[in-house]
């Protein structure tokens, strides 16, 4: 078999979205993939046939990344065919164009135009929709104007594309650019007649809605906000008939996830007081009575991670991690290094259904018959069936880079860190391992730092190995799946979890006697890019180093990202303002007179979660200091490039990485 290429990744298959049909006799999902001439991703929309057990193309159209079912025959989804549509959304026309298409075969037919950038959308009964869209307080809203008060406003949106007025935080968001005064806010649609009717006002940001079995009634959880976002939210339900909006809780001190209809008389939700154990805190499930309107938490001792953080360069897409079935809340969790399926009653019993090495990417249920995309045995994502305690893989897409490829395999170890503190890690061989011969190697530092690295394929470190490299990574203190007290890190950056990511190291290099010490290098990306910035302060052990969408100034940090305003009081402590010390202490620009090891930055110009700041600080710093290092900036990218990049920048981004390690360990 052949190794692994640099550009293999472009050529896979990307499943999200999986969504059965009403009568549970279909499931439809998504397939990207990427072309890398146009430097891009198309979509489109695939079936599975269940009582057949096969699967099928339906649209081609490549740009369908999201639909919902009207009835069990028929998928809507959102696309720009008419000709003019380009033209329209190049002048910042709001509109979102619905198609319907029926999965017996058949063209695509328009079924309706919503003047609204929509984000969302659920059927109520093939009339009435529910749907949430973009809203700008600066904005008039297209909706109702006449044509020439429609083409003041367009060429006024025009005009002030060359300035930005910015008046709250978080002004801007990673992979959305300038939000200042934009909301998700919540609309009615009737199709017959065109009318919109808002839910929500325009200070309100919704997060998810979902309706209730016989579609009477709405629930969604939401911000409420001028000046500045808080980390707190809401729960209200709406009655479609009647026009109430309720708020549920009395309170607002939780921060709440998921929100759905257990039945009719209860809304269940996920949430988090944050008191113990801060914003990263593992959310817990309470119960909305709406008979009573009492809320009550149903797993009081509830120490899991929701939803699924084993990290991978290798998905793309979106789907389902929450599913109420049958009165029961089926719900994706991280444990350890995998991402396992769980079902909760209503009492608060929590039953594992699925739990395999690997991960349940997106899932769905219908009346207890389970199907989910899932990663396993080296595999990249494809559709999977669960019946009776057994999975049987259903698609094949990906099924040649096992074939035609050779992959190295992780051997996982546990390292006592502290003591009673046992780490998870792994290491990978070169693909063409020779016993007699000395190899160099790359530590790879996951981000977060709450996700966790498994056992699932992850396309660099397969492609390092091909190269000649081993290749080890860890989960030190801070990382996921282990419960709050171990991924608790709060003022402790670059300390506790140094110390473990150092002692690991030190292990892999004594039981690993094939890897040649003096040729070993490291890189992460976010949390993995800080500690990258970190350790190349505190140790010149490396002979190279690759920073990637990095932090390297907690001070700055704090008032140029998207989250710096709430997430730096709450893992650093306090504020510059009052706690300037602890804040430089654990900046690792503080000890960039100390680095040695010359160092690769990659960083993105839109990513505004670790701005590119905070990159080109540490660069200048090194420089000035006389230290071999180089900084390669990405135009139009942002905190997701190494994931969901344009295919030709994540294809330049690793081998900028793998040049650089071959120019110093080789």
């Amino acid at each position: 078999m052949e190794k692994i290429k640099l550009d293999d990744f472009t050529k896979f298959k990307f499943l999200s979205d999986l969504k059965y049909s009403p009568d549970g006799e279909y499931a439809a999902f998504i397939v990207h993939r990427m072309d890398v001439e146009e430097n891009k991703y198309r979509s489109n929309i695939w079936v599975y046939d269940v009582g057949k057990d096969m699967y099928f193309q339906l649209t081609s159209f490549d740009e369908e990344d999201s639909f919902i079912w009207l009835d069990s025959d028929t998928i809507l989804f959102p696309g720009y065919r008419n000709p003019k549509d380009k033209e329209k959304l190049e002048n910042d026309e709001d509109f979102t164009r619905f198609y319907k298409i029926s999965v017996h075969g058949g063209e695509a037919v328009e079924a309706f135009t919503v003047n609204k950038k929509v984000t969302d959308i659920k059927s109520v009964d093939g009339e009435t929709y529910v749907f949430t869209a973009s809203f700008n307080l600066y904005k008039r809203e297209l909706d109702g104007l006449s044509d020439e008060e429609k083409k003041d406003e367009l060429k006024k949106r025009k005009e002030e594309r060359d300035y930005q007025v910015i008046d709250e935080i978080p002004y801007w968001a990673n992979g959305k650019g300038f939000v200042n005064k934009d909301r998700n806010r919540l609309y009615l649609y009737h199709s017959e007649t065109g009318n919109i009717t808002p839910v929500t006002d325009e200070y309100t940001d919704v997060d998810m809605f979902n309706l209730s079995s016989d579609g009477s009634r709405l629930v969604f959880n939401a911000r409420t906000y001028t000046d500045r976002m808080p980390i707190t939210s809401d729960v209200y339900i709406y009655d479609l008939k009647s026009g109430e909006l309720k708020k549920l809780n009395k309170d607002s001190n939780l921060v709440y996830g998921y929100v759905d209809f257990l039945d009719d008389n209860m809304v269940i939700t996920s949430g988090s007081d944050m008191k113990r154990y801060g914003i990263n805190e593992n959310k817990k499930f309470y119960i909305f009575d709406l008979t009573t309107e009492e809320r009550s938490l149903i797993t009081p001792d509830l120490d899991m991670s929701l939803g699924n953080s084993v990290g991978s360069d290798s998905r793309y897409g979106h789907g389902k991690s929450f599913k109420v079935d049958n009165g029961c809340l089926y719900f994706i969790s991280t444990e350890r290094f995998n991402a396992c399926l769980n079902k909760l009653d209503r009492s608060g019993k929590i039953e594992r259904v699925i739990d395999r090495d690997g991960t349940v990417e997106a899932f769905d249920v219908k009346d207890g018959e389970i199907l989910f995309i899932g990663f396993r045995n080296l595999m990249i994502g494809e559709l999977y069936t669960f019946e009776h305690g057994e999975e049987r893989q259903v698609t094949k897409f990906n099924e040649w880079l096992q074939k035609e490829r050779a992959l190295s395999r992780p051997e996982r170890i546990e390292v006592e860190t502290a003591p009673g503190v046992l780490i998870d890690g792994w290491v990978m061989k070169p693909a063409d391992f020779d016993e007699g011969k000395r190899y160099p190697a790359i530590l790879d530092i996951h981000g977060g730092p709450k996700t966790v690295y498994g056992e699932i394929y992850f396309h660099e470190m397969q492609y390092w190995a091909s190269e000649g490299y081993f290749v080890f990574f860890c989960n030190p203190r801070g990382s996921d799946g282990r419960g709050n007290e171990f991924s608790d890190i709060r003022g402790k950056y670059g300390t506790i979890d140094y110390e473990d990511i150092m002692k690991f190291t030190d292990y892999v290099l004594e039981k690993y006697t094939n890897i040649d010490p003096a040729r070993v290098g490291v890189t992460g990306g976010s949390y993995g890019g800080f500690m990258t910035n970190w350790i190349i302060g505190h140790t010149d052990r490396f002979r190279a180093a690759a920073s990637q969408r990095s932090i390297s100034n907690w001070i700055s940090d704090f008032g140029t990202t998207d989250i710096g305003y709430y997430f730096n009081p709450d893992q650093v402590g306090g504020t510059p303002w009052d706690n300037l010390d602890k804040y430089w202490e654990h900046s690792p620009l503080k000890y960039a007179d100390r680095v040695k090891t010359p160092t690769l930055f990659i960083h993105s110009d839109e990513d505004y979660r670790c701005w590119m700041g905070e990159g080109l600080q540490m660069f200048s710093a090194l420089k000035y200091f006389g230290i071999e290092a180089r900084l390669c900036l990405f135009h139009g990218e942002n905190h997701e490039l190494s994931r969901s990049g344009k295919p030709k920048h994540r294809i330049r981004r690793l081998k900028e990485i793998t040049e650089w390690f071959n120019g110093h360990l080789k």
